[in-house]
C-alpha cells in the first residue's frame, strides 16, 4: 500500500489588497486540500484493506487452531486407545530408553517378569529372570516358556521388547510328538513281532539242544553262548524300541561343543582299535556351547559313528571324519566316511524304524538318533551317492558362552 506524498507548489507572490486572498495563495490552499483529500482517501482504503487482512488472518488462525485442536484430540484418543490395547494385550510389552531402562510396561509383562518395574535395568531383568530355553529367542521363567523379541525403535531411540507366552504351544508340541511316537509304535508292532521271532526261535532251538543229556560238554558251552547271544539280541531290540517310543526330553545342561567332540573321540576309540580304521577330528567351534541332555547327544552321535564304522568295514585306508563348525546361530557337526555310499532310495529310508541293511542290525539306532536331535531343536541331513561315501550333518542351536 502506497500513500502519495504531498508536494509543495511554489507560486509567485503577487501584491494583494488588504482583506483579500491572493490568487497564488488560493491555488496553494486548493492544492493542499486536494492532496489532503487524496491522502485521506488512500489512508481510508489502506485501513479497509488492513481490516480485511486482519479478518482473513483471524479466520486462518482460527482454522489452524481448530485443526491443531482436532489433531491433539485425535492423538489423545489414539494414545488412550493404544494404552488400552497395551493393557489388554496377552503379550508382554516393555519399552526401553537409550540407556536400557524400562520407561513403559504393560500388565502382561509385569505378570511374566516379577522384577520388571519402571526405571529398572533390562540387563538386570534379563540376567536374573530369563533362563535360556531350547532354541535361541526362547526362555523360561518358572514354569512358563517365553519367546522374547527385541526391536530397535529407529530414530526415536530405545528398544521395544515383546514377550510371547508359548507355554501352551510347547505343551501341544510335546503332546504331538508323543502322539506321533505312539502312532509309530502301532506301525512298529507287526515289524517288532517279526524282528523278535527269528532270534527267539533260535534261542528256543539252542535251549532245546541243551536239554539233551548226551550233548558233549564242549558243545553245550558253545550252544549256551549262542543262546545267550540271541537273548541279548532280543533284549537290545526291546530296549531300543522303548527308547524310541519314550523319546528324549531335552535337559538344561550347558556344555562346550569341543567337550562333546572330545568325549565322542574317547568313547569311540575302543571300537576303532578293533577295526584299524582312523578317526579324524576337526573342531572349529571356538567357545560355542549347546544346551540339552549331554548323555543323549553322545549316544546319538555314537550311533552315527558306529554306522560310519560299519560302512567302511573291510575298506583299505578306511577313515571317518568328525568335524564341527559354527554357522549363523547354530553348530554343524558332520560325520563323514569313505565307504561305498548309498543310493537315493536307501537314504530316504535311513531314519525309518526297523529299516536296516545289515543282517544283525535292529534298524532303530539312526531312528533314535534322529529323535534325539529333533528333541534338541536340531536336524540331520544326509548326503550320499553310490561309491561316494556318506556324510551325516547335524545342526544344533548353539550359544557363544
Amino acid at each position: 500500500m502506497r500513500i502519495a506524498a504531498t508536494t509543495a507548489v511554489d507560486i509567485p507572490e503577487s501584491p494583494v489588497a488588504p482583506g483579500q486572498v491572493a490568487p497564488d495563495e488560493a491555488l496553494r490552499l486548493a492544492e493542499a486540500f486536494r492532496l489532503f483529500s487524496r491522502a485521506s482517501e488512500e489512508l481510508s482504503g489502506a485501513y479497509s484493506e488492513l481490516q480485511g487482512q486482519m479478518a482473513r488472518l483471524t479466520g486462518e488462525l482460527e482454522a489452524a487452531n481448530g485443526a491443531l485442536r482436532q489433531q491433539y484430540q485425535e492423538k489423545a484418543a489414539l494414545t488412550e486407545r493404544l494404552s488400552t490395547l497395551l493393557d489388554a494385550l496377552p503379550a508382554g510389552v516393555v519399552v526401553l530408553d537409550d540407556a536400557g531402562s524400562v520407561v513403559q510396561i504393560n500388565p502382561a509383562a509385569e505378570a511374566f517378569l516379577r522384577n520388571a518395574k519402571l526405571g529398572a535395568s533390562w540387563m538386570a531383568i534379563y540376567g536374573d529372570t530369563l533362563v535360556p530355553g531350547e532354541t535361541p529367542g526362547e526362555f523360561t521363567v518358572g514354569a512358563r516358556h517365553l519367546a522374547v523379541d527385541v526391536t530397535p525403535l529407529g530414530e526415536s531411540g530405545g528398544r521395544i521388547v515383546l514377550l510371547h507366552d508359548i507355554t501352551e504351544a510347547q505343551e501341544l508340541k510335546e503332546q504331538a510328538e508323543r502322539t506321533q511316537r505312539l502312532a509309530a509304535m502301532g506301525e512298529m508292532a507287526a515289524q517288532l513281532a517279526h524282528q523278535l521271532r527269528t532270534p527267539l526261535a533260535a534261542a528256543l532251538l539252542y535251549a532245546g539242544n541243551l536239554e539233551n543229556p548226551e550233548l558233549p560238554a564242549a558243545s553245550r558251552g558253545t550252544i549256551a553262548q549262542k543262546t545267550v547271544a540271541r537273548l541279548k539280541h532280543i533284549e537290545r531290540l526291546i530296549q531300543d524300541m522303548l527308547l524310541f517310543a519314550r523319546g528324549e526330553a531335552q535337559g538344561q545342561d550347558r556344555f562346550a561343543v569341543s567337550e562333546l567332540l572330545a568325549e565322542l573321540a574317547q568313547n569311540f576309540e575302543p571300537l576303532l582299535a578293533k577295526t584299524g580304521s582312523r578317526l579324524l577330528v576337526d573342531d572349529d567351534t571356538g567357545d560355542a556351547r549347546v544346551v540339552g541332555t549331554r548323555k543323549s547327544l553322545v549316544s546319538a552321535f555314537i550311533s552315527l559313528l558306529e554306522n560310519a564304522l560299519q560302512a567302511v568295514d573291510g575298506i583299505a585306508d578306511a577313515r571317518i571324519e568328525l568335524s564341527a563348525r559354527r554357522d549363523d546361530g547354530a553348530v554343524l557337526i558332520a560325520v563323514r566316511d569313505n565307504g561305498p555310499g548309498m543310493d537315493k532310495a536307501t537314504v530316504g529310508r535311513l531314519f525309518q524304524p526297523f529299516f536296516t541293511t545289515r543282517s544283525d542290525g535292529t534298524g532303530l539306532g539312526l531312528a533314535i538318533a534322529h529323535g534325539v536331535v529333533r528333541a534338541h531343536g536340531g536336524s540331520i541331513d544326509v548326503v550320499s551317492s553310490p561309491g561316494g561315501g556318506a556324510e551325516f550333518t547335524v545342526s544344533l542351536p548353539c550359544r557363544k558362552n
